[in-house]
């Protein structure tokens, strides 16, 4: 199992949301310095672009490439990838996987860019066991072992956002695998190592941790070294 420290962008600077709420915003620094701590440890993070998220469109893939050519982590990114280009422009500054969200539908898009660009990642973010949209916002009728079934032909990687628990600290869900051999990586709610070992057990290829490590919950080097028993 990997573990992926997690830097949102908002505004250029690191910040933390509750529950994916633009109001609920704790700001933790310079993000490319966060991302040099994190290089001492891992060689590649999560990176989502709330701004992006929100407007549609990438906002902060400068910060991202000062990221990648200061640190030279590699990284997953997140954020407002709703266009061909946006997505072009991402792995032009050395992006290793571009994650997409309820974009990922448009079935003749998505065929598109995985015809042409390599670790597109869909993202299923799930509230209730449903697949949420419109930046969280809203609640679709689609269940998330459902949208599961419908991308697996296209894509290989996903990553399960626990919507309700992202940055709450309040532990992680109670989920049972429902995916075959795809890379799973879990997002929501991360606050100890024993959270982390039950993802593993449960059957995650990789875990996102955020808050847990900007609040000193857990360290990221605890992390790994629970990891190699």
């Amino acid at each position: 199992m990997r573990i992926y420290p997690a830097i949102d962008l908002m505004d250029g600077k690191a910040v933390r949301l509750y529950r994916g709420r633009k109001d609920k915003v704790k700001v933790y620094g310079d993000p490319v310095e966060i991302a040099g701590v994190f290089a001492e440890y891992v060689n590649k993070i999560h990176i989502v672009d709330l701004d992006g998220a929100f407007s549609g469109k990438p906002q902060n893939l400068d910060v991202v490439k000062r990221i990648i050519e200061e640190t030279g982590l590699r990284i997953q990114l997140g954020g407002g990838f709703r266009d061909y280009e946006s997505i072009a422009k991402a792995y032009e500054i050395g992006v290793e996987n571009v994650i997409i969200g309820t974009k990922a539908f448009d079935f003749e898009f998505l065929e598109k860019i995985i015809g042409d660009f390599n670790g597109i990642t869909v993202s299923l973010d799930a509230r209730g066991g449903r697949i949420a949209v419109k930046g969280w916002l809203e609640e679709s009728s689609l269940k998330v072992e459902e949208a599961y079934e419908m991308l697996r032909k296209y894509v290989k990687r996903f990553i399960y956002t626990a919507i309700e628990r992202d940055g709450t600290l309040t532990g992680i869900e109670s989920i049972e695998r429902f995916w075959k051999g795809e890379e799973f990586i879990y997002a929501g709610g991360v606050s100890s190592v024993g959270d982390v070992l039950k993802l593993r057990e449960i059957g995650f290829s990789g875990v996102i941790v955020g808050k847990a490590l900007y609040e000193n919950k857990v360290g990221l080097e605890e992390l790994l070294e629970a990891l190699k028993c």
